[in-house]
């Protein structure tokens, strides 16, 4: 049998639904691929033996395919004030943008599991995903991990982020920071989700000669996701390029953000300092990355138009 993702890069992106049956944990035989893709050949009046001939060179269209099936999503803090005042046609508006799939930050921990369940609805039937949330410590913690595991598990997510952790002293509380995760991790991933750290500036100025990222980086267990943030990075001074070759298979995912010295983070995606292609090269052959997250802090137009001309500016950069 044929790895669905393969028979899905090669078959064109009619065929994504097989990889995201596959993203969430399911499988499909090759019969059920070969009778989907069949039934598209008959719809266009192509021949049996043009049909056998596709299937036979799936493999090698699949290993000729560049991996450019990585998601494109966005961390829905780019459009907080928009959600606040209508979360489904946010959605839906972003969806149709073209975003393959979002971020739910921080208050989405005050939802009851039914308007979850509302929530998934949604995105299923915009066929987007959610492949992580942003969360406050207390979704690490033995008392709020329950509810941000029942809730991660209705959106049907990989990683519960640590968005921010507060107010920390020193590296020593840095440490009991990568504690808090590395145990939390421990519990979440007996359910299938892998805890992550996203990173602000603070974490990028050194601390009695060592930035508080490094310690992080070297105290939490592999399997948690770094969640780099390139406009963070890039503010405090450091190299998000370096960062990831320096931590291969951790960059699972990024938020993909701008600056630069004279605006800081009212920029759109390439109009600040940002190395986007060295940056993309670097996530793809080294980072590990699963999915790109759009964030934008703000700009002088409305939030869904800056979200619209991101994602465009995004995509030319990975053409």
């Amino acid at each position: 049998m044929f790895p669905i993702g393969q028979i899905g890069l090669a078959l064109s992106r009619q065929g994504r639904a097989f990889e995201r049956t596959e993203n969430s944990g399911g499988t499909k035989s090759t019969a059920a691929a070969e009778l989907w893709y069949g039934m598209r050949i008959m719809k266009r009046q192509i021949s049996r033996r043009a049909f056998l001939g596709s299937m036979a060179a799936a493999p090698f269209a699949a290993a000729a395919t560049p991996p450019r099936s990585i998601p494109v999503g966005l961390e829905l803090y780019s459009v907080r004030d928009d959600l606040k005042k209508d979360l489904m046609g946010t959605v839906r508006s972003v969806a149709r943008m073209g975003y393959q799939c979002v971020e739910f930050y921080a208050p989405y921990y005050d939802w009851t599991i039914d308007y979850a369940r509302r929530v998934r609805a949604e995105l299923d039937e915009l066929a987007i995903r959610c492949y992580s949330t942003h969360n406050e410590l207390k979704s690490f913690t033995p008392e709020g991990m329950d509810k941000a595991t029942e809730l991660n598990r209705v959106l049907g997510t990989r990683y519960i982020v640590l968005a921010h952790p507060g107010a920390v002293s020193g590296l020593d509380g840095w440490k009991r920071v990568a504690e808090t995760l590395n145990q939390a991790n421990a519990a979440f991933k007996p359910q299938g989700f892998h805890a992550g750290y996203h990173n602000h500036d603070a974490e990028w100025k050194p601390i009695d000669g060592k930035k508080p990222m490094e310690l992080l980086a070297a105290e939490l267990d592999k399997s948690i996701m770094l969640q780099l943030d390139t406009g963070s990075c890039l503010a405090a001074g450091s190299d998000p390029v370096a960062w990831i070759n320096s931590n291969p298979g951790r960059i699972r995912s990024m938020h993909i953000k701008d600056w630069s010295p004279q605006k800081g983070y009212k920029v759109l995606i390439g109009e600040g300092i940002a190395p986007w292609k060295k940056i993309i090269a670097a996530a793809e052959s080294v980072g590990g990355i699963e999915y790109y997250l759009i964030e934008q802090e703000g700009s002088n137009l409305s939030e869904l138009e800056t979200v619209r001309l991101c994602l465009a500016a995004f995509r030319k950069l990975l053409a």
